[in-house]
């Protein structure tokens, strides 16, 4: 990067001009995968076979970690992965591969079959993103930047367009960007879906010498990692967009939010926050228009509610992240009572695109009540799991069968959880509903900020709406009455319906207690957090019957409901489960059946899941 500060938008594209002259014969780069879930697998060291075997062999060629060139590539369930430019992306590689890849694909660009994709039913294979079904029913507009752009590099990001949607939208009237947004359709990715052009809008009106730009990137829903994978991928699309919306409020000063527990995105993000300032992209009189603009770092208060803008705002002041009555607008009201506009990292993300392409091409994308795309964290029984983006609209079934590859092990498709936990539950039957902001809502659940929990038929709905609830009790602030008291004794009565101690009424109760929370919680948290008991209540109202009036868990979850036994004509005898079982209480045979003590067995479902052959009954 050029220490120099750049002093005007001439200047600016007179740099991105020189940056991409002098890329102009770069050498090819092999991407290794550096996100979170590759590193944990052992991207490091196949990065570093990598180095070494170029090295060796005296080659020219630039290789990094993945999470230094570009950010997450989205398999994550077939990681580390391997990727060379938009073409060829190799599954599970080990640093034993190196050689071959080395000498097939890099010196004399040789596809290896071996290392793609394998198909389960057709048991195909393919080494390229279009023939990848996890890839190909894809539309990459937000985490296409995620594989082409080394997040430590401004200039990576400056030669491929950065930055660009900031020139034009200096050479606009604030008025003009609120405009082309509001045209565009954007709406808030963290959960609500409002309107981004009129939330800016309504905090421009308002009059007042100061105002703020806040990014929330505190992502707290399990399962959930969209926005931090952008964060340490793409920093600079984020920190465009926040610098855009500023630009179009009115605002001087800007925080970016960051989940405490995502020490990563916060390096990343500080060090583009630094390169921007030095760069003069940030900071006073950005490119000589006469602009002041500043963001800082925030590390989260390490509280779910910390996520709701009102905790976020006050969080960011100091204080105990506790939320504050709705009626009061943080478009008016918001950090320290001063007009502040609130956007997810996703959101912030979409605002350069459409500067760039103009509202008329975003909303080619998506629906009309929902246009663009959405990013996914693709969890849960799915055969294919990770990083996706779909256009709005696309329907679950797509989603789970044709990204997600389907369910594992063969078994019955039963439900998708979305919208984090305070998200519901959507059967199978409704799985060709499409999604958007609108039709989830309608059917109980929310988008959320965009975890997606695909679940089969050994998954009890009981048991997941206690999970959830037990989740948001625990995260609860306690700062009204319905959430404090009510939360914990939902979660009291499906705990007992879960073990056993269920009674007529209790489901009754569960609505009851729902209805109080939905009306007289204080912020998103409690007025949402029925959903998961509500939906599945209304889809699968039978499980809950059968665990109350019958002491049956028809998933074989709920341990004290269940009973692990071998169908004897079924069993072929491999010892599979027997090897398998932690209680070592299955006994038998080879190719002879087995059978499991029942005074030892702790019901733990591990035979039922090894087990190849369907022989584990659960009564």
């Amino acid at each position: 990067m050029d220490n120099r500060k750049l002093q005007s938008v001439k200047e600016f594209e007179s740099y991105r001009t020189k940056i991409a002259e002098s890329r102009k014969d770069e050498y090819p780069v092999i991407y290794v995968c550096g996100g979170t879930p590759c590193l944990a697998k052992g991207s490091r060291a196949v990065a570093h076979a990598f180095k070494k075997e170029i090295e060796s062999q005296g080659l020219a060629c630039k290789v990094e970690l993945r999470h230094k060139v570009t950010g997450c590539q989205g398999f994550c369930s077939k990681g580390p992965v391997v990727s060379f430019g938009n073409d060829i992306v190799y599954l599970e590689v080990k640093p034993n591969h190196v050689p071959e890849i080395m000498e097939k694909t890099v010196k004399n660009a040789q596809v290896i079959d071996s290392l793609g994709y394998k198909d389960p039913q057709t048991k195909k294979r393919s080494a390229s993103f279009e023939g990848i079904p996890f890839y190909s029913h894809q539309k990459g507009m937000i985490l296409k930047g995620l594989r082409e752009i080394d997040p430590l590099e401004i200039d990576d990001y400056i030669a491929r367009g950065g930055y660009a949607s900031l020139v034009r939208a200096f050479a606009m009237v604030p008025e003009e960007v609120i405009d082309l947004i509001a045209e565009s359709g954007l709406r808030g990715r963290g959960g609500g879906g409002f309107p981004a052009g009129a939330k800016w809008k309504s905090c421009r009106a308002v009059d007042s010498e100061v105002r703020y730009v806040l990014c929330n990137g505190d992502e707290g829903d399990p399962g959930a990692f969209m926005d931090r994978s952008i964060m340490e991928g793409n920093p600079h699309a984020v920190i465009e967009g926040m610098i855009v919306g500023a630009w179009a409020v009115g605002a001087h000063h800007g925080y970016a939010y960051i989940r405490d527990e995502y020490p990563l995105a916060v390096k990343v993000m500080k060090k583009a926050v630094e390169d921007a300032t030095a760069m003069g992209l940030l900071g006073r009189n950005i490119l000589g228009t006469g602009f002041d603009f500043d963001i800082k770092i925030t590390r989260g208060g390490g509280a779910f509610v910390c996520g709701e803008s009102s905790a976020l705002m006050r969080s960011i002041e100091g204080k105990v992240g506790e939320p504050r009555a709705k009626y009061i607008r943080s478009v008016e009201k918001g950090l320290y009572d001063l007009p502040t506009v609130l956007n997810n990292v996703e959101t912030w993300t979409n605002v350069p695109l459409i500067v760039n392409n103009g509202a008329q091409w975003y909303r080619k994308t998506g629906t009309q009540g929902s246009p663009g795309t959405k990013v996914f964290s693709l969890a849960g029984k799915a055969v294919n799991t990770g990083l996706v983006e779909v256009p709005m609209g696309t329907t679950i079934r797509e989603l789970v069968e044709k990204v997600g590859g389907g369910i594992r092990g063969g078994r019955k498709f039963k439900a998708v959880q979305t919208g984090g936990p305070s998200g519901g539950c959507i059967p199978e039957s409704l799985a060709d509903l499409p999604i958007d902001f609108d039709s989830l809502s309608k059917a109980g659940s929310m988008m959320g900020s965009g975890g997606i929990i695909v679940m089969d038929e050994a998954t009890c709905m009981v048991d997941v709406a206690k999970y959830f609830i037990s989740f948001l009790a625990e995260e609860s602030c306690g700062k009204c009455s319905p959430c404090r008291d009510g939360l914990p004794r939902m979660k009291q009565i499906l705990t007992d319906i879960t073990e056993g101690r269920g009674k007529e009424g209790d489901i009754e109760l569960l609505e009851e207690l729902c209805e109080v929370l939905s009306y007289g919680a204080l912020c998103g948290l409690g007025s949402s957090a029925p959903n998961p008991v509500l939906s599945t209540i209304k889809y699968f109202r039978e499980e809950y019957e059968a665990h109350i009036r019958d002491k049956r868990c028809p998933a074989g979850v709920c341990r004290e409901l269940v009973t692990f036994r071998i169908d004897a004509d079924a069993c072929t005898g491999c010892t599979l489960c027997a090897k398998q079982c932690p209680q070592a209480c299955i006994t038998g045979e080879r190719k002879k059946a087995h059978v499991i003590d029942q005074s030892t067995c702790i019901k733990c479902g591990v035979c039922r899941d090894v087990c190849k052959f369907d022989a584990v009954r659960v009564e």
